[in-house]
This record gives structure tokens, sequence and C-alpha cells, in this order.
């Protein structure tokens, strides 16, 4: 049995859109081949094994679902892994600016 993720954590789920043939008919061949595949970071909403069919919330608070594939996804742009003290800055002043008069 898979490790239980705590709700809250910093997560990265897949889906996919469409599956290989159902892509829009202008697509090259090539592209009609493979499946349009989506993934998300997020916090995760309820406790969860990878593997499991999950929702989370993506920082512009969005709820996507998806399979839960990576714990604590790392910034792939050059930045190193997720700092967890400044994980929700974001929000919390996204949230303080609509308070603002």
């Amino acid at each position: 049995m898979s490790e239980r993720v705590p709700a809250g954590t910093w997560v990265e789920v897949h889906r996919v859109v469409l599956p290989a043939g159902e892509r829009a008919p202008q697509v090259p061949p090539e592209t009609q081949a493979v499946p349009l595949e989506l993934r998300t970071k997020g916090h995760l909403v309820a406790a969860a094994a990878v593997g499991d069919e999950v929702d989370v919330v993506t920082p512009t608070g969005r709820v996507r679902h998806g399979r839960l594939e990576v714990v604590g996804p790392a910034v792939t742009h050059g930045f190193g892994p997720p700092v967890a003290e400044l994980d929700h800055v974001g929000t919390q002043l996204r949230a303080l600016a609509r308070e603002a008069p």
C-alpha cells in the first residue's frame, strides 16, 4: 500500500484531455497518433496516495482533477524545489489585494 500524501501538499497531477485519434482533424498525423495530456501543479484537496484520482487547487484558485503523479514537484526552470514557507504567499497577497479599498 502506498504512503498517503497529506491534504495541502504541493503536487502534480496528470490527465488525458483527448485520447489519440480524437485530436482536431487539422493537426498532423504524428500529432493525431498521441494523446493530448495535461499536467497541473497545485495543492492536494484531500489526502491520497500516488496513483489515486485527486483534485488540486492551483495557485490561481482553479480546481483541477487528475491522477496524482509527483509529490513536491521541482520548478523545472532552474530555481530548484519549492520552498514550503513561501507556498501560500501568492494566495495571501491576492486576498489582501481584494480586501484593500
